[in-house]
């Protein structure tokens, strides 16, 4: 299993994606940017949380490599929330969050978690899988008050942040390692060539991915939200530019 990565911040922004890799695992973590101003009752940043997060996951995922991945997920959440939880109101709901996929190989099989809307997009055979949790894009209305509303609700979306039950509304699966070719993980700012610019598709961002390497890919994405801006177009709830990570993993037959 050869894991290939490479994440860049926003320009002038600290990155609030994080991407940490073992022998047979590799985890994307994406950071949920706070709306300026907002009270979230935490005295630490994003930046902050998504390297704990990450490096609660790392340990475990070494130390634990037959878990279930929602249940590492959810004790990496409460280690985290223990961290700071003396310093910083955990109930508040605007508090910091995350989204994150992870993939790993356990003997004959490859198994994966996926939290909210970082994709993972599996080669099966030269079948294109993509495994994405979309019902942060599902929501009736996207303002502060909407959000936190559907925030880690059932009847809203899950994250990584303050509640380590959001790990078991996780999307999971495994398929043998032999039928899977390559797999691509994505933090959404990764994704737009797809997702929010339309000029490629799932298939084509996992061979640019694989043929031209991560740093292209992430190059690209940028040459993109810079056209974007520059023709004044209107990107709706997207950032004009946004963190990007990419994790390409392939196998050895």
């Amino acid at each position: 299993m050869q894991i290939t990565y490479a994440t860049r911040a926003a320009p002038g922004l600290p990155n609030e994606d994080h991407v940490v890799a073992g022998p047979d695992w590799v985890v994307v973590v994406d950071g949920a940017t706070a709306v300026p101003g907002l009270d979230t009752g935490c005295v630490h940043s994003v930046v902050w949380l998504v390297r704990n997060l990450a490096g609660a996951l790392a340990v475990r995922l070494t130390t634990e490599p037959e878990a279930d991945l929602r249940e590492l997920l959810a004790a990496a959440i409460k280690t985290t929330c223990e961290a700071h939880a003396g310093s910083c109101d955990l109930t508040n709901p605007d508090s910091p969050s995350a989204t994150l996929t992870m993939l790993r190989r356990r003997g004959d099989e490859l198994d994966w978690l996926v939290l909210a809307d970082s994709p993972l997009v599996l080669d099966v055979n030269g079948r294109i899988e993509v495994i994405i949790d979309d019902r942060v894009a599902r929501l009736p209305g996207y303002t502060v008050e909407a959000v936190r509303a559907a925030r880690n609700d059932p009847d809203g979306f899950w994250v990584a942040g303050a509640c380590p039950e959001a790990a078991y509304e996780a999307i999971t699966g495994a398929l043998p390692v032999t039928s899977v070719r390559r797999a691509g993980l994505f933090s959404d700012g990764a994704s737009r060539l797809v997702e929010l610019f339309g000029l490629l598709d799932w298939h084509g961002l996992l061979d640019e991915l694989d043929g031209a390497g991560p740093v292209e890919l992430i190059r690209r994405t940028r040459a993109a939200e810079q056209a974007a801006i520059e023709a004044g177009r209107d990107l709706r709830r997207g950032k004009p530019y946004d963190d990007a990570t990419a994790a390409l993993v392939t196998f050895e037959r």
